[in-house]
């Protein structure tokens, strides 16, 4: 009799563990099912719901189960201008391959695509958005992902427009692979922590190609940011960390390649800043690191304010820059050591590839420029020429501290 009672449990234990598999509705005009939400109210916890091509025009999707939506062959969900297209309230919920358009816009409050809300571990992948006004919202949820979608809009000006990729409120999201254009912000984070950035396009955004506040031990890396009218702006964070990302072309009045106000305790590294109008605008940031960085062919590499302390450039490569470093003060309060200048006229006498006198890389006329850009029109003058030269010879106004006392002489390898 024991010897079956043991059969019988391990039996049951072993079957305890065998994943039955969920049901799957099918939505078409020949399936069993005509609409999308019609399914997704009879779906259960673990079921899928399959939505095959065709246009579907639906007020507002709504999940608030652990459910898998994949669409075949991309169907179209249209919000026809007025309406949430997808809102999802749910754990473990997944949106697959679909193209959403035509959300509705409103100026009291947000609408998008793809609605994420309160949610846990939802997915949204290999989606195709066109015409939205968010993209994909995220508010107070955590683990979410958010995968290989393509998200394009079509926005004119800031009031009218909403972010590609919007983050609220939320924890250890990963937002992966997505190619964002013509939002307002292509991604936006504000109060996220502990999430990834990585390998997204972000392009020709009205505002920035990503703006993040108050979001804290976040990594960014082997991102695109590329022709934003205002670049790339991080704001009021710390521990964040910056890897291998790419600023480009980021032209305008007040265009960055990254603008950082208020940032402390981070690392930036590897990342390639090219054809901006600042590359790298510094504002009370205190305790960072940045090294094997190559600032090449912007009009200001870096500009440094006199609020900025104890931050470190090093080993980074400074090339074909109209201005190498700006700042507005005479106190320096940060160290430049070891890096590649391209402007640098030393020599090295010990061939131990260290040029043996200093670098200033602040011009006077770059520190007449910061209190008077109408200066900016003796560009390349000789007047200016003579300026320069006679600073170097009898430095007065530039601040003397703020130098690389041992500049590279060859480009740092990265």
């Amino acid at each position: 009799m024991d010897k079956i009672i043991k059969a019988s449990f391990i039996v049951f234990f072993l079957f305890s563990f065998i994943t039955v598999e969920g049901r799957t509705f099918h939505v078409g005009i020949s399936k069993p099912f005509k609409t999308i939400q019609s399914a997704i109210d009879l779906a259960q916890n673990g079921d899928s719901v399959l939505v095959y091509a065709g246009i579907y025009k639906e007020r507002n999707i709504i999940i608030e189960k652990s459910i898998v939506l994949k669409g075949i062959d991309f169907p179209v969900l249209d919000g026809e201008n007025k309406y949430e297209i997808i809102s999802i309230r749910a754990r473990n919920a997944t949106i697959d391959g679909f193209k959403l358009q035509h959300s509705g816009r409103s100026e009291i409050r947000d609408i998008g695509a793809i609605m994420i809300y309160d949610s846990y571990k939802v997915t949204a992948i290999n989606n195709v958005l066109d015409d939205t006004n968010f993209g994909i919202y995220v508010q107070n949820s955590i683990s979410c992902t958010i995968k290989n979608n393509s998200i394009t809009s079509y926005g004119k000006n800031e009031v009218q427009s909403g972010n590609g990729i919007n983050c609220w409120k939320s924890d250890s999201l990963i937002i992966v692979g997505n190619k964002i254009k013509g939002h307002r912000d292509g991604i936006y984070f504000e109060f996220v922590t502990n999430s990834l950035v990585w390998r997204n396009i972000s392009t020709k955004n009205i505002r920035y190609g990503i703006h993040f506040m108050f979001s804290h031990h976040d990594t960014y890396i082997g991102n695109v940011f590329e022709e934003n009218e205002s670049g790339v702006a991080v704001m009021y964070t710390n521990h964040i960390r910056m890897y291998n990302n790419y600023f480009l072309n980021n032209w305008g009045d007040a265009a960055y390649g990254i603008l950082l106000k208020d940032i402390t305790d981070s690392d930036i590294s590897g990342n390639h800043f090219t054809k901006n109008t600042v590359a790298l605008h510094m504002e009370g940031c205190s305790r960072i690191n940045l090294y094997k960085n190559i600032f090449s062919n912007n009009g200001w590499a870096v500009k440094i304010q006199a609020s900025c302390d104890n931050n470190d450039f090093a080993k980074n490569n400074f090339m074909g820059n109209t201005f190498d470093i700006g700042t507005n003060g005479s106190l320096v309060l940060n160290t430049f050591n070891g890096n590649y200048w391209d402007k640098y006229e030393g020599y090295d006498l010990n061939r131990d590839k260290i040029g043996d006198v200093p670098y200033h890389p602040v011009s006077l006329y770059s520190m007449i420029i910061e209190s008077n850009p109408a200066a900016l029109m003796l560009f390349r003058s000789l007047i200016v020429t003579l300026l320069d030269k006679t600073e170097k010879v009898l430095p007065g106004i530039t601040p003397e501290n703020l130098n690389d006392k041992s500049p590279l002489m060859r480009q740092m390898p990265l």
